[in-house]
């Protein structure tokens, strides 16, 4: 190729280069990424010890056979109230009405013994005291009446006991409440070598909630409770419980404490307590599954933002602050407990703050950014609880 066209190839490549260079120095630069910010809320917040336990009735009992027999009916409906005296189910009653008549008989028979021993004692009284019959025939007469007193004694008790047995042929509910399913049905043969469970009866109005508590916070009730006991002391708020089933809704009715287990479980360092909740809709049944918190502090102006605002990588909490200017500044802070959706923040933040919550990946600690804000959702405690946590809190 000529030297002259290496020369023109050269000048157009470097005129290229010149061109290109200049475009890249005068184009604007990219505009700041979009995210989407929101404020810390500053709100006053409750501290709760929470627990999880199990419902049941504050009265659950089981209902037994006492006697063997053919079970003849089931007298009500599964799964619906009872009340007190009401007819469950039918034992056969034949075999233990026949035992009734036999011992009757007996005890007839032994009537009529006793009665002509003691004719016999009346007789010989007289006549022993004027020798007519030896004090020997007397005394044994005397012995014979007071036998047949004993046998009629006897046979008065198993008529008694045959009247027990028979009374138990038919099954009466011993309190009000919800009756379970029945675990056996007309046919089966119950009762022979031990007392058939036939079914369960549970009160549920209040419902009680058994439950396993720390031993540390069992330390922090126990201690809130006697101290409200000072002279001078508001009374503690019996009703400041709250439960929360499983499907995360909250009961209606506060609660109040009933009891606490005598020991503390060494091999898992909790403590049984139990509580009971008004049921009077008769919803909580037992055996759910069910949270109990109750409010033992009031953080004043907590400060709150977004659980998806904080970041975590390897135990350390931070979030992406945006200042006024749009800059922005990574904080390290110190989370505390859940607050619905939001997270109570402990340390490292000032409270006039925005932080991110959208588009943190676009984000870098420095740059800038564009920011769109966005109000959170304030987490409301109800009523009730708000208002006996405060109360709490003032203590």
């Amino acid at each position: 190729m000529p030297r002259s066209m290496w020369t023109a190839l050269a000048a157009t490549l470097s005129l290229a280069l010149w061109a290109c260079e200049k475009q890249t120095r005068e184009a604007p630069p990219p505009p700041p990424p979009e995210v989407k910010v929101t404020p810390v809320v500053l709100q006053d917040v409750p501290i709760y010890v929470e627990a999880i336990g199990e419902t049941r009735g504050n009265v659950e009992t089981e209902i037994r056979a006492r006697v063997e027999g053919f079970l003849e009916t089931v007298d009500f409906q599964e799964g619906s109230p009872v009340e007190k005296g009401q007819l469950l189910y039918t034992i056969d009653p034949r075999p233990f009405e026949a035992a009734l008549a036999q011992s009757k008989a007996s005890l007839a028979e032994a009537q009529a013994q006793l009665a002509r021993a003691r004719q016999d004692v009346v007789r010989y009284e007289p006549l022993v005291a004027k020798n007519a019959i030896s004090r020997e025939e007397y005394e044994t007469a005397v012995a014979l009446e007071k036998a047949a007193a004993a046998a009629v004694d006897a046979n008065v008790a198993v008529v008694e006991r045959c009247q027990i047995d028979l009374s138990y042929t038919k099954v009466l509910a011993p309190e009000d409440g919800l009756i379970g399913k029945t675990e056996v049905y007309p046919g089966t043969l119950v009762g022979r070598g031990q007392s058939t469970l036939l079914t369960r009866i549970s009160r549920i109005d209040p419902i009680h909630v058994r439950l396993t508590v720390a031993e540390r916070d069992y330390l922090e009730l126990a201690r809130r409770k006697l101290a409200s006991a000072e002279p001078g002391a508001e009374p503690a708020h019996e009703s400041s419980f709250e439960l929360l089933l499983a499907d995360g809704s909250v009961h209606p009715h506060p609660g109040r404490f009933v009891f606490a287990d005598r020991s503390v479980d060494p091999r898992t360092g909790t403590i049984m307590m139990e509580t009971a909740f008004p049921n009077p809709e008769k919803i909580v049944r037992p055996g759910q599954y069910a949270r109990v918190r109750v409010a033992i502090d009031m953080v004043r102006g907590a400060q709150l933002v977004p659980q998806r605002a904080v970041q975590e990588m390897q135990g350390v909490f931070s979030v992406l602050v945006v200042g006024a200017d749009g800059t922005v500044e990574q904080r390290l802070v110190q989370p505390a407990e859940r607050v619905g959706s939001l997270w109570r923040i402990e340390s490292g933040l000032k409270g006039d703050e925005r932080v991110i919550v959208e588009g943190v990946q676009k984000a870098r600690p420095g740059g800038k950014v564009k920011a769109l804000t966005v109000l959170p959702e304030k987490e409301q405690p109800n009523e009730p609880a708000a208002a006996k946590a405060a109360e709490g809190g003032k203590k």
